[in-house]
């Protein structure tokens, strides 16, 4: 079965409804291997999964020059996402955030650099920089979709008014936000209403919990060390052992639906997402004619 597409946002241009984060690639979930990485990066183009997420933030480049490795050669195969904007120590320790003008332009052009293209599709501003308006912020954001550098626009972790004011600048195509069963805060701050009236896409971050919700962890002991889990409060001691119980539940009703919980998950996250299921049902149309 082919994958299911999507709008993005306005755009007028079709993406798959999975795309493939690349985090995890570059710390943060214990160790990894540069080889199977670039295996699991050829592979997920093969399966038609060819958007890809990074940052400049992830492993402080680490994560966009391992993708230059499969993209110096297969550039047009990837529909690339990248943001900016949350700063590092060299130790990395986040030390800000920036969304001035300068470093808007500044962080592009090192990201071009390390991913080794000329263009970005989607570019995000990874959080809201507090002491720049957002305004500044997408006007020059704006300025490098007019020089080419960048197709689409896109915000993270942002407010419902933020959006609002961002897209008079210039049209958002996408929104990053953490969604998922245990993640609903979407629903109740007027985010997902106003990417639903301004024809914004939602692009769920996380929506097996940060791997949570596939059942594959069964106590904190699972975790290696210096994963970045064993500090959310949701992985931590009682916390642990009753979302656990709960998983548990939702996995009893995945095997009487005869699936696996994870993808139990993801169908219920692409459920609730507006544009999912009609861009689906127009292609399979298209495809059955």
């Amino acid at each position: 079965m082919s994958m299911p597409l999507r709008k993005l946002g306005k755009s007028g241009i079709i993406v798959p409804v999975i795309g493939l984060g690349c985090m995890g690639m570059s710390k943060f979930y214990g160790s990894s291997n540069e080889v199977d990485n670039i295996n699991v990066l050829n592979r997920s183009l093969e399966l038609k999964c060819n958007l890809w997420d990074t940052s400049d933030t992830y492993g402080i480049g680490h994560n966009e020059i391992l993708l230059s490795k499969v993209l110096k050669d297969r550039r047009h195969d990837v529909f690339l996402c990248t943001k900016f904007g949350i700063m590092r120590s060299p130790d990395g320790q986040i030390s800000g955030i920036n969304g001035t003008p300068n470093h808007v332009c500044e962080a592009c052009e090192k990201s071009l650099k390390r991913l080794g293209v000329d263009y970005i599709d989607l570019y995000y501003q990874h959080q809201v920089d507090p002491n720049t308006p957002i305004e500044d912020t997408v006007t020059a954001m704006a300025e490098l979709v007019r020089e080419g550098k960048v197709k689409y626009l896109g915000l993270s972790e942002c407010t419902a008014d933020i959006l609002r004011r961002a897209h008079k600048v210039h049209p958002i195509s996408a929104l990053q936000v953490e969604y998922s069963l245990w993640s609903l805060d979407i629903e109740t701050n007027g985010l997902k209403e106003a990417c639903e009236e301004l024809g914004i896409t939602i692009v769920s971050y996380s929506p097996l919990g940060h791997g949570f919700l596939t059942g594959k962890y069964n106590s904190t002991n699972d975790f290696e060390k210096g994963d970045v889990r064993t500090s959310h409060s949701r992985f931590v001691g009682e916390n642990f052992d009753k979302n656990r119980v709960l998983v548990d539940k939702l996995n009893d009703f995945a095997k009487k639906k005869e699936i696996p919980l994870s993808q139990l998950c993801l169908a219920w996250n692409l459920a609730q997402i507006f544009g999912h299921r009609q861009i689906s049902r127009k292609l399979l149309d298209a495809q059955n004619k």
